[in-house]
């Protein structure tokens, strides 16, 4: 690999910083470790009431660019000024057609500081509004920007081809969080998939102590929003099954979310108060605790009606580095990390009753979690350490050998 050569990032966030997205705050701290400078723009204010611990050691500070709606008149006094700046710019802007007027104006904005604080290289997360933005600045500047495309962004019934492929095209390189994305992609945007790769999320491992659970108790633990992609009323059934046999257990779903009253009133109708326990959202310090006191980590993902779905869920790599075995399913990407009866217990989506026969395998054979969890430390020390990984990242970010003639700019 190439010596690295990029030293200052420009984040480009939908919103920073979320409850949810450690994997972001993960990677800016490695590259903080690593010497870069890193500055967060972000589109929109935080509306969480809480946040991570790790959140206050990121030294790079946050610019949150204007949302206020603006009116016609006003962008087209914006949209007038900035022509005077920028090279091309009525021939940048008619790639804009699926921007809305907020994001052209964002994007005005975000150039306008990017220009005067001399930044070169723009990466933004998530192919959807950030992406938009993060493009638009970048082709309106003459510099490069790289995105990480998740999940939701790829796959969810909302998804614009025609506007996901102009990203691909005008990106120096695209990332995605997994081999399953990046096929996917590669199929379905053939040309501009070429500028794809895959590098995998990453946790730093000295955080994440492995501890052996060959003696926990009896806990089945969920970690994760409370969203229709997270299966939780398939967990919630298995834990009705595992009841009905006579197992002894205690289920613990922490997190928040939409489906929180509806989740509930499932409990309540199968009368499980005393086993399934919602108990909120919790910082990442008191997570790993919960993790680590737990016999079992249950992600029953789905595919959600929208199309909406998991890519790898952090939280999943956290309790494999952590030691706690886990039982998860075949969507996206997630049989790259749990891969069945070696590093997990893999099992089919929506499908409670093979659920429910995983955790009661694995809560009641303590070899078998120490078998599979010894794998599964492994395997994430070997395939998801966050400095090797944003490694990668910023050799992608400095290869400038992935621009071919900076795109046509074709509407």
């Amino acid at each position: 690999m190439s010596t690295e050569k990029i030293k200052r990032i420009a984040y480009v966030l939908k919103m920073y910083p979320r409850f949810s997205e450690t994997f972001i705050v993960n990677e800016i701290l490695s590259h903080e470790e690593a010497g870069v400078e890193v500055e967060i723009y972000s589109l929109r204010k935080p509306v969480d009431g809480r946040f991570h611990e790790i959140v206050s050691k990121v030294k790079a500070a946050v610019t949150y660019i204007s949302e206020e709606s603006v009116s016609g008149e006003e962008l087209w006094r914006t949209i007038c000024d900035s022509a005077t700046h920028y090279p091309d710019f009525w021939k940048t802007l008619q790639t804009a057609k699926h921007c809305n007027a907020k994001e052209i104006g964002q994007s005005l904005l975000l150039a306008n500081i990017i220009r005067e604080r001399k930044i070169t290289h723009l990466h933004a997360h998530f192919a959807s509004t950030a992406t938009t933005v993060a493009r638009l600045s970048a082709l309106l500047l003459g510099i490069s920007y790289t995105f990480t495309a998740h999940a939701k962004d790829i796959f969810h019934h909302d998804v614009i081809e025609e506007d996901f492929a102009r990203k691909l095209d005008g990106s120096q390189v695209a990332i995605t969080v997994s081999d399953f994305n990046y096929e996917y992609i590669k199929q379905k945007y053939s040309a501009q998939a070429a500028r794809v790769r895959r590098v995998y999320n990453g946790l730093s491992l000295d955080k994440f102590s492995y501890v052996s659970p060959k003696i926990r108790p009896k806990i089945i633990i969920f970690v994760g929003r409370l969203v229709a992609k997270k299966g939780i009323s398939f967990l919630i059934e298995s834990c009705f099954a595992l009841h009905k046999k006579g197992v002894s257990f205690q289920c613990l779903i922490v997190g928040d979310g939409p489906l929180k009253i509806k989740l509930q009133k499932q409990i309540t109708d199968y009368h499980l108060d005393k086993f399934v326990t919602l108990t909120g959202s919790k910082t990442q310090g008191e997570v790993k605790q919960l993790i680590q006191s737990a016999c079992v980590f249950a992600a029953p993902c789905i595919i959600a009606s929208d199309g909406n779905r998991d890519g790898l869920p952090t939280v999943l790599l956290e309790a494999m580095a952590l030691g706690t075995p886990c039982v998860s399913t075949d969507v996206t990407g997630i049989s790259e990390a749990v891969r069945n009866n070696y590093t997990g217990i893999l099992i089919n989506e929506k499908n409670s009753s093979q659920l429910a026969v995983a955790l009661e395998k694995l809560l009641g054979d303590d070899e078998l979690r120490v078998r599979l969890a010894k794998n599964a430390r492994k395997l994430i020390e070997s395939d998801f350490d966050i400095d090797r990984n944003t490694k990668i990242l910023r050799h992608l970010m400095s290869n400038k050998s992935y621009i071919s003639q900076q795109s046509s700019l074709q509407v």
